[in-house]
């Protein structure tokens, strides 16, 4: 019995030396080349609470993604769009805005459709229901309701540089100017 004791002490404290310590942030040099070069690329998530950058998912049925840029001072504009097969996909364009620790959207061409959205785990996530007023951002009943997108960047210039395909079928870059 004191053998199985005995290595059941020395498991339990092998496990608890597993664990990781926190990121020491206080010893970063934001002004090392490195450094200063990840923050540009997105890389490296800067201190700023922003939507600003790239959040994409790709599946099965195609691509999701969301460029976000700044438009002002506490503002944002942004483009999304989300596909649902070869043939059937969403594309939207609005403005952001902080409310609290959410963003609300507001989307163009859509009068009255707005969501409070927010990030959570580095993913933005919209709300499981939407206004019946963006029933007109989607054809044929589809919907950006609960569409999850992980965030790919931070940088504003990898959301300007976002390539999205338009309801014609020519690449654009929505965010970009």
């Amino acid at each position: 019995m004191r053998k199985a004791e005995a290595l059941l002490v020395l498991a339990a404290t092998l496990l608890a030396g597993c664990g990781r310590p926190e990121p020491d942030t206080k010893g970063i040099d934001a002004r090392n080349p490195l450094e200063v070069a990840a923050r540009e690329r997105g890389v490296v998530r800067p201190e700023t609470d922003s939507p600003v950058g790239v959040f994409e998912r790709r599946h099965d049925l195609g691509r999701d993604a969301m460029c976000v840029v700044p438009d002002g001072t506490g503002k944002w504009r942004f483009a999304v769009t989300a596909s649902f097969g070869t043939t059937l996909s969403c594309l939207a364009t609005g403005t952001m805005a902080r409310e609290g620790d959410k963003w609300r959207m507001r989307f163009a061409g859509a009068e009255g459709c707005e969501a409070l959205v927010h990030e959570e785990e580095d993913e933005l996530r919209l709300p499981g229901r939407l206004p019946p007023q963006c029933a007109r951002l989607c054809p044929n009943r589809a919907s950006l309701s609960g569409l999850r997108l992980p965030r790919a960047s931070w940088s504003a210039d990898d959301a300007r540089d976002l390539r999205i395909t338009e309801r014609s079928g020519n690449m654009t870059h929505p965010c970009a100017g």
